[in-house]
Formats: C-alpha cells, sequence, structure tokens
C-alpha cells in the first residue's frame, strides 16, 4: 500500500490549480504579472504562463464554487489593498480546511490511496487541538472585525479621542489574557481607521473588563468595542431598538459596578455607556456575540448617524 500523505495532496493537486485561478482573477483586476507575481510567490514567467494557459474548471477543486469564491475574495482583498499575504493566506487555509473534512481533498487522497474508501477517514480533522483551535478562531474573528471598522462608510466620527478597540473572549474566559484584542488601540488618522497590528490576547484591559463582566451574566455576549458616547449615537442606537445603559465613568471597582448594573437589567444591552468624568472620555461600549457581531452593529449605527435624512444625526 503507498502512503500518501494529505499534505501531498495539497501541494500536488491543489495549489497547481488554486495559483493559475487566482492570477487570472489578478490579471482582471488590473495587476500587473510581477505584481501578480510577488503576490503569488512565483517567477514572472510563472505568471505568464498560467495567463496564457486555458483554464480548466471541471476538476474537484476548480470546479467546487467554494473555489472560485475564495479566489475572487482573496483577489478583490489584494487588489484593493484590503488584505495583505497573512489575510490571503488565512482565507486559502480555511478553504483548504474545508475541503479536508470529507470534501474534495479526501475525494483526491481516496484516488491516491484506495484503501482509504469506505473507512470514512477523518484523519485531516481527527486529533485537532480543540483549545487552539478556539483561540485561532478567536484571533481571526477580531481581524475580520477590524478589517470591517476599517473600511466602514461614517464611522471615523465616531471613533474616540483616545482610540478604539475591538476585544472578543474565549468561552469560560477568567482574565484579560482569555480576551484577544488589537495591541495599541486603533485610531482615526487623516479621515481613516488605522489597524496598528494584529490582535493578541491580553491586549486591551478596558474592552476586556467591559467583556468579562458581560460573559459573567449572558455568557453569550463574547464581543465590543468602544465609541464615543454622543447624543446622536445614543439616539440612533435606540432607533435600532436597542435602550442604551448608562454606568459611571469612575474606574475603581469597573468590573463589580459593571456586573450589577447588567444583573439589575436582568440582562446584557447591546450598547452600554458611560458620560465622561475629569479626564475620562465619555465612551460607548457596543457589544455582541463575537467581535464581528459587535462591530457590525457599531457601523450600522454609525451609518443611522450619519444619515442626514435621520433626525437622530442631527442631535449632538
Amino acid at each position: 500500500m503507498s502512503l500518501v500523505l494529505p499534505s501531498e495532496i495539497v501541494v500536488n493537486e491543489v495549489l497547481p490549480v488554486v495559483r493559475p485561478m487566482l492570477a487570472r482573477e489578478l490579471a482582471d483586476a488590473g495587476l500587473t504579472q510581477q505584481t501578480i507575481a510577488n503576490n503569488l510567490g512565483v517567477t514572472q514567467a510563472a505568471v505568464s504562463s498560467y495567463l496564457n494557459s486555458k483554464p480548466d474548471r471541471s476538476g474537484p477543486i476548480a470546479g467546487d464554487p467554494r473555489t472560485q469564491a475564495t479566489i475572487e475574495r482573496i483577489a478583490t482583498g489584494l487588489a484593493d489593498e484590503q488584505m495583505d499575504g497573512y489575510d490571503a493566506l488565512a482565507e486559502l487555509m480555511d478553504l483548504i480546511a474545508t475541503f479536508e473534512d470529507r470534501g474534495p481533498i479526501c475525494e483526491l487522497h481516496e484516488e491516491a490511496m484506495p484503501s482509504l474508501r469506505g473507512l470514512s477517514c477523518d484523519l485531516c480533522v481527527r486529533g485537532i487541538d480543540s483549545t487552539l483551535a478556539t483561540e485561532r478562531e478567536t484571533l481571526a474573528n477580531v481581524r475580520r472585525a477590524a478589517r470591517l471598522l476599517a473600511t466602514a462608510d461614517g464611522i471615523t466620527e465616531a471613533i474616540p479621542n483616545v482610540g478604539t478597540n475591538i476585544g472578543m473572549a474565549l468561552p469560560g474566559a477568567a482574565d484579560i489574557t482569555d480576551v484577544a484584542a488589537v495591541p495599541g488601540r486603533i485610531y482615526s488618522m487623516r479621515g481613516r481607521v488605522e489597524v496598528p497590528s494584529d490582535p493578541e490576547f491580553g491586549a486591551s484591559s478596558n474592552v476586556s473588563t467591559m467583556i468579562l463582566a458581560a460573559q459573567a451574566v449572558d455568557e453569550t455576549t463574547a464581543g465590543a468595542l468602544n465609541l464615543v458616547t454622543s447624543d446622536a449615537l445614543l439616539a440612533a442606537a435606540q432607533e435600532h431598538g436597542i435602550e442604551p445603559l448608562r454606568f459611571d465613568a469612575d474606574y475603581e471597582d469597573r468590573d463589580e459596578r459593571l456586573r450589577e448594573r447588567f444583573q439589575s437589567r436582568d440582562s446584557v444591552p447591546r450598547v452600554v455607556y458611560h458620560e465622561g468624568a475629569f479626564g475620562i472620555e465619555p465612551i460607548t461600549y457596543v457589544l455582541g456575540e463575537t467581535a464581528v457581531d459587535a462591530t457590525e452593529l457599531a457601523v450600522s449605527i454609525a451609518e443611522t448617524m450619519s444619515d442626514p435624512t435621520n433626525s437622530s444625526s442631527h442631535r449632538q
């Protein structure tokens, strides 16, 4: 019996299909062959060969609609500079992981190793450390949320002077080391949202405190980000059917006092705010089940604020 590793299938059957597909999408987006080569880590001659060859979309990898969707997403992200190499690799790894879980890669693996047929093989997904997988998923969720915030229209007006942050806690989080956030905070600079670095665990105290207090009352609330408090923002939240909850700005025993405020309402609202204090900027926190959920709600609230036909946009 020949032994063929799943990774060999990826190298020999997946990458030779994906690279030409991605090269064509990037060329259609207007990138030069040399730029495409730099993105793919191949030579310009290889890119020329990809572009001059006839595409085959009939195989189990190229013919799968998930492949084309991923390629288009990566190409758009790279062409618009909304993705870097890490983001593109993460998208491709997600696709491969999907295909390794009883997908096209399994089909190709069984062709290479007929003895696997009928065994319901799960070599690629069995034995994965669930804790590490959850941590990776949490970091990825914060990365997606930060990307969403950075590309949202009208959000810069809601970024506090002290900056914002986005966080997401692991299930059963005990302290801030169990909460992923962006080190150094996210700032609005020259009309753009600047995300300084990739998320890490233990990177934010304030957002983590809010999430941990919320999780103590509602374990499904794991994500949050902070915006500047304004009458327009609070009114926009109310138009989304949310009654914001006010708390004191002081930092002393904030975690305990937040839990008491949540318990007094018997729930965790999606918008929580304070009106500031001496040396403390007024801040509003938007919460959600994940970092992406919280950010999507924050972006929607900001859009309501910036809508000139909306009465809440005039209540500053």
